[in-house]
């Protein structure tokens, strides 16, 4: 089934154990032809090409720019259907998704069996991390969607050269994936049968019957998950976190990582304009030398492109309107130009898009009417192409971090930023991270989702282990990050206005960059440091040529002592049901609650304005 010339290139790897999975893939999945990827031009311009020729992509009308259409019921990450497969069931103090390994083992690999039968199986070599790196973890992908190798290529840097230097060694992941069965559109026809099985004990991934990134390129969250798992056996961190570079004064570049829930700022953190990006999703920390460094697992963005326009985001907009090597995914096409919902442009009445012709007010298979574009629709694209790209975003020695940051939607209690008292406090509060729903897209308005580091849907270990990694991962660094909490959606009460700008984020970054660099005193609250007011209004008239007020800075930065012990008490009860929270993490939620209850009797208030601890200032 193997070609000489193909066999050859696996050989050249001399790796008994990448040739036993290949063999495997082929033995199982039968497909017509094998055609190994190498990291040359060559190979990797086949794989394009490939992708247009069997029409899982097709041309736009900007040079290099194609789009991609998934089915129907293909649209997002299928989390009811990912599941981890174990030998048995693993207490991770949070709902898991799992089967029994040799019974999820039989069922997937039946629909694994004969799934690539008439077409071509392609065999890609990458790295996860910079090439050359010892952050690096090399990741092997068998695909039969030509779509997915040529998102791989703009994602992942090229790790067949990397392979040869494993001189044998088995230690890397491995992902099987097939399209499955086809339609009459080119999209996966089984979808009741859509499998995407997790096994921690073969560091490997096994997917079928889908084609949405998400849960078909299997170097994304689905390598994070084997990921957190090497790194908590290893002492190092597998974060969903992007990489930001602050510039401050005289040209000084100060590295961030930072952990959102969804729909809480995360990318536009990361998109600030006047910095500059390392990565937008993934992140890999290590200490070397006592200093924090990390770098993006990944060299691309899989981008959600609704409400992308050019007066919110300009840099990617224009990224996504010129000339270069980009794919998009399920928006609505017309006249070989891209629409999405947001865009800030009139959407054309019909068109072609994931439903196939479309027209204004057309209804579904479900009787629903089809949006012109999927609210998830993606952009495609290397971060080399933005005009904000770090220089270091490539950098196998990865950059030095000095700070964390922590942000969830909360409209009720948190102040805009905040430094935390301690390493452990700072883990405490990324521990505690939550986020309210949103009506338009998240189900029940203002329900709280607790989601520990932003990281919920992707640990593959405890949660006490989890967190207890983390503390111990500060205190063995020499130069120990300082960590911050962010709010960018504290609201007036009463009338529900935004006591943030949409803009503001930018000054509380600033600030930020500043207080790990030593130029700003902060005030001593209950909850953390707080910026002076003397501080954000002189940041403000600076880069946002905005008069920031007394008033503005009262009612964002009151500590609202009732509503925090709420939250608090919130969390006391989700953990003191779990086995195995380190005694650390209790303790700080115990001292946490204990300042707030002496601030309110010391202050005789349940509100207290900033200005009241004025005089507990810290370096």
């Amino acid at each position: 089934m193997i070609s000489a010339e193909n066999r050859k290139k696996l050989e050249k790897l001399n790796n008994n154990r990448v040739v036993e999975i290949v063999e495997m893939a082929v033995d199982l999945c039968k497909p017509e032809k094998v055609t190994v990827i190498t990291d040359s031009p060559e190979d990797i311009a086949y794989v394009r090409q490939l992708a247009l020729k069997k029409g899982e992509e097709k041309k736009l009308a900007i040079e290099g720019h194609t789009y991609h259409f998934d089915g129907y019921y293909d649209q997002a990450r299928d989390k009811e259907h990912t599941k981890y497969l174990l030998a048995e069931y693993e207490d991770l103090g949070l709902d898991i998704n799992w089967i029994e390994r040799d019974k999820g083992l039989d069922e997937i690999l039946s629909y694994l069996d004969g799934s690539m039968e008439g077409k071509e199986m392609l065999v890609r070599f990458f790295s996860l991390g910079p090439n050359n790196s010892v952050f690096s973890l090399p990741a092997l992908q068998i695909t039969d969607s030509a779509y997915v190798a040529h998102s791989e290529d703009i994602l992942y840097r090229p790790g067949y050269e990397n392979f040869k230097s494993l001189q044998g060694s088995d230690q890397f992941f491995y992902f099987l994936h097939s399209a499955g069965r086809l339609d009459e559109k080119g999209n996966s026809k089984d979808v009741d049968k859509r499998r995407i099985y997790i096994d921690l004990q073969e560091n490997r991934v096994l997917t079928v019957n889908n084609q949405y990134a998400g849960n078909s390129v299997g170097l994304k969250k689905l390598a994070f998950r084997l990921a957190i798992k090497k790194a908590s056996m290893e002492g190092w961190l597998a974060e969903h976190m992007f990489i930001t570079g602050v510039h401050g004064p005289d040209d000084r570049v100060t590295y961030f990582t930072g952990a959102f829930p969804s729909a809480c700022g995360k990318t536009s953190t990361a998109m600030i304009p006047g910095q500059t990006i390392v990565g937008d999703d993934i992140a890999y920390l290590k200490i070397i030398d006592g200093v924090v460094r990390a770098v993006n697992v990944e060299r691309g963005i899989f981008g959600i492109i609704q409400d992308v326009n050019p007066e919110d985001d300009p840099v990617i907009y224009k990224a996504l309107t010129t000339p270069r090597e980009m794919i998009f995914s399920n928006v609505l096409i017309k006249d070989g130009k891209p629409y999405w919902l947001g865009m800030g442009q009139e959407l054309p009445e019909e068109g072609i898009n994931f439903s196939g012709e479309w027209y204004k007010g057309k209804k579904g298979p479900d009787g629903k009417e089809v949006p012109p574009a999927h609210k998830n629709a993606r952009y495609t694209i290397r971060i080399s192409d933005l005009e904000n790209c770090d220089p270091r975003y490539d950098d196998p020695e990865g950059v030095p971090i000095k700070g964390v940051v922590y942000g969830g939607r909360d409209s009720d209690t948190s102040v805009p930023v905040a430094e935390t008292l301690s390493w452990s406090h700072g883990v405490f509060t990324g521990a505690c991270l939550e986020s309210e729903t949103t009506a338009a897209t998240l189900g029940k308005e203002g329900e709280r989702k607790h989601n520990p580091m932003a990281n919920l849907d992707f640990l593959a270990i405890p949660i006490g282990t989890y967190i207890e990694n983390h503390l111990k991962f500060g205190k063995e660094a020499e130069e120990t990050p300082r960590i911050f909490a962010v709010n960018y959606f504290l609201k007036e009460n009463g009338t529900g206005r935004y006591l943030n700008g949409m803009l503001d984020k930018k000054i509380w970054m600033l600030w930020m960059e500043g207080r790990v660099n030593g130029e700003f005193a902060a005030i001593k609250t209950p909850i953390g440091y707080i910026p002076k007011y003397d501080d954000l209004k002189g940041l403000f008239k600076e880069h946002l040529d905005k008069e920031y007020t007394e008033e503005d800075y009262e009612e964002q930065f009151t500590i609202r002592i009732n509503n925090y012990l709420a939250k608090f008490e919130r969390m006391e009860e989700i953990y003191s049901d779990i086995a195995g929270i380190p005694e650390e993490f209790m303790k700080e939620l115990k001292a946490q609650k204990e300042r707030l209850i002496a601030a309110r009797e010391q202050y005789k208030t349940e509100e207290i304005s900033p200005f009241e601890f004025a005089d507990e200032l810290s370096a």
